[in-house]
């Protein structure tokens, strides 16, 4: 147990720049609460003790503005930045080295049974902001961009942008912490109405010389 600790603790102090010891995510960081209270609930949860396990994790809610469902499966070395908002629904599937930021949804749609929620890989990071809806998986080293809504599968080493959000092909490396930002990302939908608007100004351009061509004409006919 001490040793799971250890590895949570560094795990965030890894990713976090602010943190100035580990005396401070034990007793101070949100996201340490919250995860360590969820693996009791998740105890109660998989023994049958629903109604134990639910007020762990509503008081963990309360306490913390994290709400993790006991039932979800979570892997070792989730950071959870901030936290305030993040939701993760009952059926979620959670892998090692794994950074949410806040406002976070990982939840269902409201139309599937069973599984409901997201399957998230290992080392995956989901910005501010994001919903990912669906019993469906987000590849290892991926990364969802801030206020994304993902709404189909998301494969390895990828990153997600936009409202639905599309995919931008990464190379298929391990996401190391510098990459660990959610504002810089290329978005395709941007990028395709620049190429538009390019392509207007072309035809613009070629209108207006056409325009002068036919002046030029009726000036030699005259």
């Amino acid at each position: 147990m001490f040793d799971r600790l250890k590895e949570e603790i560094a795990s965030i102090k890894a990713r976090d720049p602010a943190v100035h010891s580990s005396l401070e995510v034990m007793l101070l960081y949100p996201s340490f609460k919250a995860v360590r209270s969820y693996r009791m609930a998740h105890w109660f949860y998989e023994r049958g003790h629903f109604f134990i396990a639910r007020w762990i994790s509503q008081r963990s809610l309360h306490k913390t503005g994290i709400e993790i469902h006991p039932g979800a499966k979570i892997g070792k070395g989730l950071f959870i930045d901030h936290g305030s908002g993040v939701v993760i629904g009952e059926t979620t599937e959670i892998g090692d080295n794994c950074t949410l930021y806040q406002n976070v949804t990982l939840g269902g749609t409201g139309k599937d049974v069973g599984k409901r929620h997201p399957t998230l890989g290992n080392n995956v990071m989901v910005g501010a902001g994001a919903r990912v809806l669906g019993p469906f998986k987000i590849g290892d080293n991926s990364k969802i961009a801030a206020n994304a809504v993902v709404l189909e599968e998301v494969p390895p080493n990828c990153t997600a942008v936009g409202v639905p959000a599309r995919v931008v092909k990464r190379d298929g490396i391990r996401l190391s912490n510098s990459e660990l930002d959610q504002i810089h990302i290329p978005d395709p939908v941007s990028e395709i109405l620049c190429e538009h608007l390019i392509h207007i100004e072309k035809l613009k351009k070629e209108i207006e010389g056409l325009k002068e061509e036919i002046n030029s004409l009726k000036k030699q006919e005259e």
